[in-house]
């Protein structure tokens, strides 16, 4: 599967990300700040992030019986949980492989999976930006990203409901290889992706995203505790990780890798945290907020199969 290589490729490149920020790093200081940790607030830590992800997971639940489909919950939790593993490629495109489960093991057309795939996206986006101007008024520089990606969304309410901007977009995608594939399907999807926005669907997918975001940004908000850290309130972090994960998604790079990073070392520093400190932070809130979601996924898709996937599977139905 050419998943593990890439995977292997984006694995590589964080290590060595991280590496350098330790390298960064004054050593003594970062020893005597991991010695000190305050391990009290660690199960916190640990049981916020699957709270996370089933927030996400009654999101997918929702948006596939608005559709009209119903999967056994395990089978569900399991192909949902799948998807983080794919999360590592760029824009999380690879999720789109949540369709071909749904297909290969439910016989349901990717023509009504795909779309919901990509609706998903739209609500983290959505949800984000909803989380972050709760805080925004604690971080100038967030008016300025959270605008920009507030129009990202008007670009794409005005493309859901134009099928002939939207064609047009399809048309786009289907020049990058590995959209292309997918292009056909979901040019018979425009239909299932308005009904994924209709009021009754739209409330509950925004209000399953903020929480998603609202429960992640508390599991930053504990991580940055247990550093004995306690200058920086809770909205004041909420928007400094809403800003720092969009920032992250424009790039359109694997997981954000290196903008993320970065512009939460920089944010942090500029809230006069320590260099050192804010960089091997920025290592842990990492791991706990996206790299344990990874493994996870891993395990999920190892669970389903996914890799024994063909490169030459149908993606048509």
């Amino acid at each position: 599967m050419k998943f593990y290589n890439k995977f292997i490729v984006v694995l590589v490149s964080v290590i060595t990300l991280y590496a350098g920020f330790l390298i960064l790093s004054d050593f003594n200081q970062i020893t005597e700040k991991i010695i000190t940790l305050k391990l009290d607030y660690l199960p916190i830590i640990v049981s916020l992030a699957p709270c996370s992800w089933f927030m996400l997971f009654l999101r997918w639940h929702y948006l596939l019986r608005n559709s009209n489909i119903n999967l056994p919950f395990r089978e569900s939790l399991k192909i949902n949980l799948a998807g983080y593993a794919l999360s590592v490629t760029p824009g999380k495109v690879g999720e789109l492989i949540k369709a071909h489960f749904m297909k290969s093991n439910f016989g349901v057309p990717q023509k009504n999976t795909i779309p919901i795939v990509m609706m998903e996206q739209f609500y983290t986006l959505l949800g984000l930006v909803c989380v972050g101007l709760f805080g925004v008024w604690y971080f100038d520089f967030g008016f300025y990203v959270l605008g920009i990606a507030i129009a990202i969304l008007i670009f794409l309410f005005v493309a859901i409901f134009s099928s002939v901007l939207s064609q047009r977009i399809i048309g786009l995608s289907s020049k990058i290889p590995f959209l292309s594939r997918y292009t056909e399907t979901i040019s018979k999807s425009h239909e299932i992706i308005r009904q994924s926005i209709k009021v009754p669907i739209f409330f509950k997918a925004t209000i399953l995203s903020m929480a998603f975001w609202f429960i992640e940004s508390i599991l930053v908000y504990f991580v940055i505790l247990s550093f004995d850290i306690s200058h920086l309130d809770l909205l004041k972090v909420i928007s400094i990780y809403a800003v720092s994960i969009i920032l992250g998604a424009i790039s359109f790079l694997p997981l954000g890798i290196g903008v993320v990073e970065g512009s939460l070392a920089g944010f942090f520093i500029l809230q006069n945290i320590d260099v050192s400190v804010a960089l091997t932070l920025v290592i842990m809130i990492r791991i706990f907020t996206r790299w344990y979601a990874v493994s996870v996924g891993m395990i999920a898709l190892k669970a389903i199969g996914g890799f024994s996937l063909k490169n030459n599977d149908d993606t048509k139905d």
